[in-house]
């Protein structure tokens, strides 16, 4: 068997072996499990479910089990059918815009997984197609490095709110501090901190453990009957096929699918560039042979994310833990793609994870998020201008779509009043115009 395994992931032409990538797929899946913690709580809230604007129950059990099979099914895709060590599951930034609308009662979960739909259809055709590099084109790098530094912020903003650290009903002002809760929630972040500073793998994971654990005797985590269970097939039934494409018709579908695509995108463009690098993969001229390959696994993951009831589901940076584990091929994702799939029996020892745990790896999250502002030209102001208003409109109007359409108007704008039109690709001014009527609708 191990020889079979040897020879169909290419073992011994990558360098690696059967332990190495056992491992390595280990290592991934213990950096990526909050987001099976993270996932049901942004799209459900604090309690156990949501009723949607259609009436439809959306429970955190059945958010968690979709994502966990979704998860395990796409990622052995990519490890069958790309043969390198990446690890998917359901992206950071647009599962909280669209968790905060479903629980605000904006949109049906129908309509956010339509939206999701299309934006998958789009990756998949350009990836199809082959129209990768126009794409790269038309976002300026600057504008791309402010989508997930304005995301970043909004994801630190609901660890804040949602750990009680810090309230935001009457103003901002900070948490209560003498509640367990808040106590625990700053000690978790501090731990994180602190244990990424040490390197030690899975930091995040390990934070949210210790804080449930330690909740349970201040009555912060409530312990369930049992810590295993066979899936409640009727709560899944609510999220499979779950369209509504009623709510596509409409200006403000614009920024929602736009804000779904270039995540998805430039996050699998830069994870599989970042992580094909440490893992020694890109050619002489800094190219990953094959890229077409796991951009479709990524495009068909949030297609079938989007029709089992999941936000987005794009490549992990976090495959890069595996990697530095000596991960070199797809086998190293099969372990982790067999362990997302054991997590679809463990619902009640995830789900008992409290908001205070949840919510400092949202700061942290958040964090990593931001860093790459430090990589905005603030050189030239035409350039910076678009950026600033992306980052400050989503930070204080709460809303990424909103920013983010913002960002890509000023950005337009500033470079036609100053003579400098020719900077901008065409493509850029024509999205400008639903975007401008995002806002008038």
């Amino acid at each position: 068997m191990k020889e079979k395994i040897n020879s169909f992931f290419q073992f011994s032409e990558r360098g690696t072996n059967f332990k190495v990538e056992t491992i390595a797929g280990i290592t991934t899946f213990m950096t990526m499990a909050y987001i099976l913690v993270v996932q049901p709580s942004l799209m459900v809230g604090d309690a156990d479910y949501v009723i949607d604007t259609n009436g439809v129950m959306i429970t955190k059990e059945a958010i968690l089990v979709t994502c966990a099979l979704v998860s395990a099914v796409i990622t052995l895709l990519m490890a069958l059918y790309a043969n390198m060590p990446f690890a998917l599951s359901t992206g950071m930034g647009n599962n909280a815009m669209f968790g905060a609308m479903l629980i605000a009662g904006a949109i049906s979960f129908g309509g956010i997984m339509s939206l999701i739909l299309i934006s998958g259809l789009i990756f998949l055709l350009l990836t199809v197609f082959g129209v990768r590099d126009l794409i790269v084109k038309t976002i300026p790098k600057n504008l791309k490095i402010a989508i997930s530094t304005a995301i970043g912020f909004y994801i630190a903003y609901l660890g804040f709110n949602n750990s009680g650290i810090g309230t935001f009903t009457d103003g901002i002002s900070q948490g209560d501090f003498k509640q367990p809760s808040v106590y625990l929630a700053i000690f978790g972040l501090i731990l994180i901190a602190v244990l990424t500073a040490r390197k030690v793998t899975g930091a995040i994971l390990i934070g949210i453990v210790a804080v449930t654990l330690l909740g349970i005797p201040l009555g912060v985590t409530t312990v369930p009957d049992t810590l295993a269970k066979v899936p409640d097939f009727d709560g899944l039934g609510n999220l499979m096929f779950a369209f509504d494409f009623k709510e596509v018709l409409s200006f403000s579908a614009v920024p929602l699918i736009f804000v779904s695509f270039c995540g998805d995108f430039f996050s699998t463009l830069g994870t599989v560039l970042g992580v094909g690098a440490k893992a020694g993969m890109l050619d002489e001229n800094g190219n990953l042979p094959n890229i077409q390959k796991p951009f479709l696994v990524d495009a068909i993951g949030t297609c079938v994310g989007a029709c089992t009831g999941n936000t987005v589901v794009t490549t992990f940076v976090e495959s890069s833990a595996g990697v530095e584990a000596g991960g070199r091929t797809g086998f190293a994702s099969v372990i982790t793609a067999l362990i997302f799939g054991l997590m679809v029996f463990l619902s009640p020892l995830v789900l008992m994870i409290p908001n205070a745990a949840t919510g400092p790896a949202l700061i942290f999250v958040g964090f990593l998020m931001i860093q790459g502002i430090q990589n905005i030209d603030f050189s030239d102001f035409t350039e910076a201008f678009g950026p600033f208003v992306m980052i400050m409109f989503t930070i204080f109007t709460g809303s990424i779509a909103g920013g983010i359409s913002a960002g890509i108007i000023a950005h337009g704008l500033i470079k036609l009043l100053t003579g400098r039109a020719k900077e901008v690709h065409p493509f850029l001014y024509v999205l400008c115009i639903p975007l401008i009527l995002y806002f008038l609708s």
